[in-house]
């Protein structure tokens, strides 16, 4: 079965930052593991290069627009091959080839009786590419996305029957409950199409840098509008309107999306792709934002994170663990030094790294670096079974794009190999004469590292090729099969030293963010004076707070509260001999299934309460503001009962 996974085309108006990064990463993660399991897989990312902001920008930079696009796009490409990001085609949508499968599109569409000829006018957003009804606008004039002003503009154009979409489209996210992950996002869209849905400008007169009108329609004062070029770049890159010659990889199996765009391509895109009588994409994977010790990242604040600029200081794959591992997928997630430094020297270094630096030395040192899987089974087998289950819990984790658990998951082998060797002690092993005993521990820990490897190969390839040849192996779809499908060991080898994968960081190596200087409120004296003693009265003794229990929950069970729109019942173990059942109001943010084994912050000597007639015996900790609300976690996997404080 084929596999076909897609990065959004990135907009060429500025260079690549670290949601770009973040996007790409997961993206070739996935793509990765497929061809891992053997699965004939088709990676596209690329660069979408026309609309009126580009225009302005390049007359901005005094620059042809084309050479402006040219220099951008080719930055994001630069990027993606320093990084090893494993696409299989980079489309930009100045291609040719592009330009003929959009015009071709939009013949058929046309055919179908899915566009007309009209005229527009209201409020457009120049940064947003979007028109907006003046019932949706800020002020009465504000783009309610970007917070920018808006333009009001009248022109001539081409119309898509958007509207005559609507009720398929809501039978489709009925039907299909994954098409959008994680399922938590689907919600907004639903209640975005059962809103209604206006049909859809898909053409522009008032600028130039565009795919022209196809030659039919003898209509040159048009160019396509940005969503209708840009969104088809992923049937083009497949030869759609030419020759077609990939286009068996079509349905996309993942689509990757940050959540600003979800809109575009969960409601317009599968609108698209009815009118043209092609199958609709598996799933639209939607990612949060991402943050700088938890400000938005603006140039204007100075606190923008350069990928490469990262990846220089810490390394390219250190960084692709750090924020695969670091989020779940489809919340937000906060770039911190001080977190990144933690799991490069907790996780990587010493799980990691000191586990392979220590067979290493002790193969060298008891069979002169010969390591032979021939008593494995007869002394671990409790061991090999632990490993065995860990693995088999993997597969969901990717499939449903949660990497953070799939990585949390997949470090517990580390566990079990530096656990077996603290309790068999193979040097006490070599002085008590049980020489079998002890190479067969140093062989069971070879073997963890080689399934983990493999495992751990799609999210860093390059530092796994390592550990791979120091076990003497490659990482392919033969040795998946191997020692991960069939179950196998590794046969005897000679194991090689290599030096330090991950050197510890004793402090930052690049410069610390600055810190945002808050705007002084303007208000008059009278309420200067009334807000300082309001805050005085509301202050509380160190004593208080210690009233409060704060603990670290896990959440062992998820359900939706029938007839509620906002609730959640959990199970949630606080380390107690009895599991809580704490009640939550964020179901419009979070699903059950997202919060399975997850984290959380509790409060947990809350009088319990009843809610809908549940018991609650609790309260979870949780942050609101204008981009929604999110729950407070620990930044580290935590043992259940953990005070906070």
């Amino acid at each position: 079965m084929s596999k076909y996974i897609t990065t959004p085309i990135y907009y060429v108006n500025g260079e690549a930052h670290i949601g770009h990064a973040y996007t790409t990463f997961i993206a070739d993660t996935v793509a990765r593991y497929e061809r891992l399991k053997g699965e004939d897989t088709f990676f596209l990312t690329g660069t979408d290069e026309h609309g009126q902001k580009i225009e302005e920008s390049a007359q901005k930079n005094n620059k042809p627009t084309q050479e402006f696009a040219d220099e951008i796009s080719a930055t994001f490409k630069n990027l993606w091959d320093d990084f090893g990001i494993s696409y299989d085609k980079f489309i930009r949508t100045t291609d040719e080839d592009h330009k003929i499968g959009v015009q071709k599109a939009f013949e058929t569409m046309y055919a179908k009786g899915d566009i007309y000829k009209d005229f527009y006018e209201g409020h457009y957003c120049v940064s947003c590419e979007t028109f907006f009804p003046e019932t949706q606008l800020e002020d009465g004039e504000f783009c309610p996305d970007c917070g920018r002003s808006t333009n009001i503009i009248k022109e001539e154009s081409y119309f898509f029957k958007l509207s005559k979409y609507e009720d398929k489209l809501l039978k489709h996210y009925e039907d299909n409950p994954d098409f959008i992950l994680p399922r938590s996002r689907a919600n907004e869209v639903i209640n975005f199409v059962k809103g209604g849905l206006r049909d859809l400008s898909v053409t522009r007169t008032s600028f130039s840098w565009g795919v022209k009108m196809p030659a039919s329609f003898n209509d040159d004062n048009h160019v396509m509008y940005v969503w209708l070029d840009a969104l088809l770049n992923y049937i083009t890159a497949l030869g759609y309107g030419k020759d077609e010659e990939n286009m068996n990889y079509w349905p996309a199996s993942t689509q990757f999306v940050g959540k600003d765009i979800l809109r575009f391509h969960a409601i317009y895109w599968p609108a698209f792709l009815m009118s043209l009588d092609l199958p609709l994409p598996q799933h639209i994977g939607a990612h949060g934002w991402w943050t700088r010790d938890g400000e938005k990242m603006s140039k204007s604040k100075g606190n923008v994170v350069a990928p490469k600029v990262v990846a220089d200081a810490y390394g390219e794959e250190n960084l692709r663990y750090f924020m695969l591992r670091e989020v779940p997928f489809g919340q937000d997630g906060d770039f911190s030094q001080r977190a990144f430094i933690d799991r490069i020297n907790s996780e990587l270094s010493n799980d990691l790294g000191n586990l392979l630096n220590r067979i290493i030395g002790m193969s060298g040192k008891y069979s002169d670096f010969e390591i032979d899987s021939v008593d494995v089974e007869k002394y671990h087998s409790k061991e090999l079974q632990s490993m065995q289950e860990v693995i088999a819990n993997l597969d969901p984790f990717m499939e449903n794009l949660q990497t953070h658990r799939y990585l949390e998951e997949l470090w517990k082998l580390f566990s079990i190999g530096n656990k077996a060797i603290e309790e068999y002690a193979p040097w006490t092993k070599m002085k008590e004469d049980k020489k079998d005993e002890a190479l067969a521990t140093v062989a069971l820990v070879a073997n963890i590292l080689a399934k983990a490897s493999i495992m751990l190969h799609p999210v860093m390839p390059k530092t796994t090729n390592i550990v791979a040849d120091a076990l003497n192996f490659e990482i392919n779809n033969a040795s998946y099969k191997d020692l991960i499908v069939e179950n196998k060991l590794l046969k005897l080898f000679n194991i090689k030293s290599v030096p330090p994968l991950f050197p510890r960081v004793e402090e930052p190596l690049m410069e610390e963010a600055p810190k945002a200087e808050p705007n002084p409120p303007k208000q008059k004296k009278e309420q200067a004076k009334e807000t300082t003693t309001k805050e005085v009265d509301n202050l509380i003794e160190i004593g208080q707070f210690f009233e409060t229990s704060l603990k670290v929950g896990i959440v062992l069970e998820a359900k939706e509260v029938p007839k509620s729109k906002k609730l959640l019942k959990l199970q949630v173990s606080l380390g107690e001999s009895d599991v809580r059942q704490v009640v939550a109001g964020i179901k419009e943010f979070y699903s059950a299934e997202d919060l399975i084994n997850t984290q959380v912050c509790v409060v947990a000597n809350l009088k319990p309460a009843k809610l809908m007639g549940m018991m609650s015996e609790g309260m979870l900790l949780a942050a609101k503001d204008e981009d929604g609300l999110c729950l407070v976690r620990p930044e580290k996997p935590k043992k259940a009962g953990t005070p906070i404080g």
